[in-house]
């Protein structure tokens, strides 16, 4: 087991703060401030000024099995898809195949009856019987008004948005699925939006058709998929063009501001795909590493192995060559190659239909080879170096003043995962990572150097699971959305 002692699931520390986000301002920061501020430009609705879609990170989107009503993620309360039943297992994992291919249709979208139903405002958790909650987005979605600008149940009161706003949108989404998957369901979004900010133009101001842009405000893994659909719309991994940037999706978004986006991934991530998760908090279920090595999305989210962030037994200078090989984790027997007595018991729930061990095992392994595969050509097409496209911007919200995991260690013998070194961050992802550094295991120059093209970049002393609760980002996001002129 990794001694990363916390055990904290990359997962889950986008979501479960100790404490409320709301309480995590200081003394000193006054909310009539920013509505003193920014009151007069929130109440601007003309058309040039564009409609803001909000992207949660991973867990940031409810979790519904149509077929059945229950709750997959996003609540703790008796309707909920426990990962220790049979029933519960196989809703939590996305299903599992012989042949990968197909069981995906033709943008890597695996089909299955849980979707997404809605952006996860608070988790619901039940302790000693008595239900609580505690907020998730309240933070960002507070802050921009989301759900129309018109949502009060998110503690919107710091800036009075008026009353007739129309042009701000949450896009919730399975973060379980494929990126590259998700950023063509973003795409159909973004068009449906379209229609309907069209529709209010044309109703309020006489303009037919009006050219429409988004701005688009991303937490974590929704940074990710922003970014991919920037560069390459709805078009799957397998044809875009190597080495090449067409910039597919720069037509619909003028703005795109990432927060605390793993860029270079992260390690947290490999962690809970090979150790599972366990909080350490009695309320919560363990979801084992079967679970989640099903979710191609994680394996898109590892770490890059040029960066030095695996390394062998425990020696800085020995690293593992490339982390992404199936090989490697088979070997080891990591996360879905496993061979252990709680594997064997998790892949039988997942595929009660197989009734022999090695077969079961087989099918693992070809899923995991699949998803490593996957993702190796996913990092490949994000890491293209490209000049950001007249027209578009891109901001950058990061942390870098807390004890963060940079690089780990494999051991050889006995396949244990464990992190070695820490870097700074917002405890999840590096700065480094966030930025895309490129001088990160190569040679040390004084000025980044990043494939990615940035506008601006702000970073800001806190977590990734509460960076954006501060009135420090509130006030600069505000900013950069309202009153920051345009190129």
């Amino acid at each position: 087991m990794s001694n990363y002692n916390s055990k904290r699931m990359f997962l889950l520390t986008c979501l479960i703060p100790v404490i409320l986000l709301t309480a995590c301002a200081t003394a000193n920061e006054d909310p009539q401030n920013l509505k003193r501020i920014y009151d007069r430009s929130a109440q601007y609705h003309l058309p040039d000024r564009n409609p803001v879609i909000v992207i949660p990170g991973v867990l940031g989107s409810r979790l519904i099995d149509e077929s059945s009503g229950v709750t997959v993620w996003g609540a703790f309360r008796k309707n909920y898809a426990n990962p220790g039943s049979d029933e519960g297992a196989r809703l939590i994992a996305l299903p599992l195949s012989s042949d990968i291919e197909q069981s995906q249709n033709h943008n890597h979208h695996i089909e299955t009856s849980v979707k997404s139903d809605g952006v996860l405002e608070s988790l619901e958790l039940k302790l000693a019987g008595i239900p609580i909650s505690i907020q998730a987005y309240a933070g960002i979605l507070s802050t921009l008004g989301a759900g129309g600008y018109r949502d009060e149940s998110l503690g919107l009161g710091e800036i009075d948005y008026g009353t007739d706003h129309f042009t701000c949108f949450q896009f919730d989404y399975d973060w379980r699925q494929d990126i590259p998957s998700n950023a063509a369901h973003l795409k159909s979004f973004i068009d449906e939006k379209r229609k309907d900010v069209q529709a209010k133009y044309k109703e309020y101001y006489g303009i037919e058709n009006a050219e429409v842009k988004f701005d688009i405000v991303a937490h974590s893994m929704g940074g990710i998929l922003s970014r991919y659909f920037a560069r390459y719309g709805a078009t799957d991994l397998d044809i875009i063009p190597p080495g090449e940037v067409p910039w597919s999706g720069a037509d619909d978004v003028e703005r795109l501001i990432l927060v605390a986006p793993p860029n270079a991934g992260s390690l947290e991530a490999m962690d809970q795909l090979i150790n599972g998760f366990n909080t350490g908090r009695p309320i919560l279920p363990f979801y084992h590493e079967a679970l989640i090595g099903s979710f191609p999305s994680v394996y898109q989210i590892l770490p890059r192995s040029r960066h030095g962030a695996l390394v062998w037994n425990d020696n800085i200078n020995a690293p593992v060559e490339d982390l992404l090989d199936p090989k490697l984790w088979q070997e080891l027997k990591w996360g879905l190659s496993g061979e252990g007595e709680k594997t064997d018991k998790v892949l039988a729930q997942l595929l009660p239909d197989v009734s022999s061990v090695s077969e079961r095992r087989d099918i693992a392994r070809k899923y995991q080879s699949a998803a490593l595969k996957r993702a190796k050509l996913f990092h490949t097409a994000m890491d293209v170096p490209a000049t950001t496209p007249s027209g578009l911007e891109m901001f950058l919200v990061a942390g870098d003043n807390r004890k963060t995991p940079q690089v780990a260690s494999a051991n050889k013998a006995t396949g244990e995962f464990s992190i070695l070194k820490y870097g700074l961050g917002d405890e999840t992802v590096t700065r480094s990572s966030a930025l895309l550094d490129e001088r990160l295991g190569q040679t040390w120059e004084p000025r980044l150097v990043s494939p990615l093209d940035w506008t601006s970049t702000m970073f800001i002393p806190g977590k990734h699971r509460t960076i954006t609760s501060g009135s420090i980002f509130k006030d600069n996001v505000l900013y950069w959305l309202l009153e920051e002129p345009r190129k």
